[in-house]
């Protein structure tokens, strides 16, 4: 395996202005890595990668390279990109136990994570090794987020975040499993306790609706909630996706691999909102896809689809007289999540938008003062690499904020 990584590592021609960094969302130093790599300094190139993003073993994994990375390398213009996130994947695996954070002098300041998703997991990290107290509310048993409910097992081992959660653990942060804030404890009860700071990073876990009939049927389910924990969801043996994102791939082949014989995907377009490596996947574990549809109705048969179209002003329209049954045991929504509204419910001067989301400046500050927020509950519902990276300038104006507190 090394001697691979090795071999697809020379190929890089460590270009001056390389594309493949413009490219990553976080501006991952990909040949100044790769050159390290090279020179046979492994943990250099490992903690070259953990310093610009710390989610940098995660990330490449789950990353959509072929749109960012690999997809901007020159090489790729006439052939084969160098594949950078198997390069990533093995420094950042082979570095991360040998993690050295040094001594780090506790300023006993109290900050509150609320979410243990990728912008929660960043934000404790970063602030934590700034010396603040960090104390992490997980609403569910264990932390994760999206990167343990919301993708499978075969994507993202979850081993992956037991290992950041021991990082964690190693750093001080405390962790408070199966609490959810705005229920028994509120955000007023933080201040009240000694929170100088908080953050919001609870994701988006609210599934979206077609808003029509036959949603509320005992053989229909959302994504988010299937994805959650599969085991306990009893489909038969075939299935009907409604939605072509990443989500919808992710719900198709863990559906296979869950005893389902026939699993079709079904698209208002002819283009696939999921990525191109995420739908050739599904491909080959054999799922079926039908295209330019839209769901009419669903029923215990199976789902009611009507072919659509565009009309001269883009906008899709109905073909009448091509109603049709994909006849199916259960049906699977996959279109997209918002946030829930138990913090914002419970707690005063944050204001969201039409959409549920939390409102912040550009820098993560909410309305209401002493509190931040990233990560999808602030984006709507993105990539971790971008949760990522934006955590990371709210974690630089978390730590200006309560910098301005001690000089007080």
């Amino acid at each position: 395996m090394a001697f691979n990584i090795i071999n697809e590592a020379r190929r890089c021609l460590g270009c001056k202005n390389p594309s493949c960094r413009k490219g990553c969302p976080i501006s991952t130093p990909i040949p100044d890595v790769i050159r390290t790599f090279l020179d046979g300094n492994i943990d250099e190139a490992g903690n070259m990668l953990f310093e610009n993003n710390p989610l940098s073993m995660i990330c490449s994994l789950i990353c959509n390279h072929e749109n960012q990375c690999e997809g901007n390398c020159v090489l790729g213009r006439k052939g084969s990109p160098v594949i950078f996130s198997c390069i990533e994947n093995y420094i950042s695996d082979t570095y991360f136990e040998k993690l050295d954070l040094g001594d780090i002098k506790k300023n006993g300041i109290h900050v509150g994570v609320i979410g243990g998703g990728p912008a929660g997991i960043t934000i404790a990290i970063l602030l934590a090794r700034r010396g603040y107290e960090i104390t992490l509310f997980e609403s569910r048993e264990k932390i994760g987020g999206v990167l343990r409910y919301g993708i499978p097992e075969f994507r993202l081992p979850k081993q992956y975040i037991e290992r950041y959660k021991k990082l964690m653990l190693t750093l001080g942060i405390r962790i408070r499993p199966n609490t959810s804030i705005g229920t028994t404890i509120t955000i007023d009860d933080m201040f009240r306790d000694g929170y100088k700071a908080i953050f919001i990073g609870t994701g988006v876990w609210k599934p979206k609706t077609l808003h029509i009939k036959g949603e509320s049927l005992g053989n229909v389910h959302f994504a988010i909630n299937y994805l959650t924990n599969p085991d306990v969801y009893t489909l038969g043996d075939s299935l009907n996706v409604i939605g072509a994102g990443n989500s919808a791939m992710d719900v198709a082949r863990t559906a296979l691999r869950h005893g389902c014989r026939k699993v079709t995907v079904f698209a208002r377009s002819e283009h696939l909102a999921a990525s191109v490596t995420e739908v050739e996947s599904a491909k080959y574990d054999g799922v079926e896809f039908v295209k330019g549809v839209e769901p009419l109705e669903i029923t215990d048969e199976g789902v009611i689809f009507i072919q659509v179209e565009k009309d001269g002003e883009g906008r899709t329209k109905h073909i009448e007289g091509t109603e049709k049954l994909y006849p199916a045991a259960s049906t699977i929504i996959a279109v997209s999540q918002g946030p829930r509204d138990r913090i914002v419910s419970t707690t005063t001067g944050l204001d969201v938008t039409d959409k549920g989301l939390l409102v912040t400046n550009t820098y993560g500050k909410t309305t209401r003062d002493g509190i931040f927020a990233a990560g999808d509950v602030v984006r709507g519902a993105r990539t971790v690499v971008e949760a990522v990276n934006y955590s990371k300038q709210v974690a630089d104006a978390m730590d200006h904020y309560l910098k301005g507190l001690m000089d007080k």
